[in-house]
């Protein structure tokens, strides 16, 4: 338990160190010409014997060109499995306040333990602006095809929400699901809260998950940075 949490500490201790700041915009958005994001995050989950286990993700796109976007989306559970992918990301349509459609081609690769296999995806994502009376945000849904050659064809749908109303601190709603011919269906949510200092330097982001495999509720910390 103890060493699980001196390993906690380090990876919280070494998200404060490398990023810098921003909010987010996902999925259809593409990132202005030589902009860039980033976002790291953790989430803890206790288990029955009070140990954790713990996920940990980095995220990052860059504006390449006006019209096109590249990025790098890792995630890895514990040294257990996981995955790193590369992506294209360009645009499909604009059609103003009712939203806009972009595409994502990606290629990587995905391990368990030391074995590591080739992954590749596409996706299709909408997001669209949204003005509520708590203030102006954002929704976005993500549809894709995941095929890890080792394994099978997995089918991603994915939906975003959130608020970017100038206030310090706006709510986030990310819900993640997918389903694999023959495995249960796989669920995630994640309620969170955004918090931006007064520097404008640095967003925080505090949330909780559920999802179909842990049997209790994790603990989320991210930090955004756009550069």
């Amino acid at each position: 338990m103890l060493a699980d949490a001196a390993r906690m500490r380090r990876l919280a201790l070494t998200l404060l160190l490398c990023l810098l700041s921003g909010p987010v915009w996902p999925g259809a958005w593409l990132r202005e010409k030589d902009t860039a994001f980033t976002a790291a995050s953790v989430t803890a989950f206790q288990e029955a014997d009070g140990t954790f286990k713990y996920k940990s993700s980095i995220y990052s796109e860059w504006g390449f060109r006006q019209r096109l976007t590249l990025g790098l989306d890792a995630e890895e559970h514990q040294d257990l499995y996981g995955h790193a992918l590369i992506f294209a990301r360009f645009p499909l349509a604009d059609f103003g306040s009712s939203g806009r459609f972009a595409a994502e081609i990606g290629a990587g690769a995905h391990h368990r333990g030391l074995d590591a296999w080739a992954l590749y995806k596409a996706t299709l994502s909408y997001g669209k602006g949204i003005q509520t009376g708590w203030g102006g945000g954002w929704i976005a849904v993500d549809t894709a095809l995941e095929y890890r050659t080792h394994d099978a064809l997995i089918r991603k749908l994915d939906f975003t929400a959130g608020l970017s109303s100038g206030r310090r601190i706006d709510p986030l709603i990310q819900i993640e699901t997918s389903y694999t011919s023959g495995r249960p269906f796989y669920w995630s949510a994640r309620p969170s809260l955004m918090y931006r200092p007064k520097s404008g330097k640095i967003t925080w982001v505090l949330g909780v998950e559920r999802n179909a495999v842990q049997e209790n509720t994790g603990i989320k910390f991210a930090l955004w940075s756009t550069y």
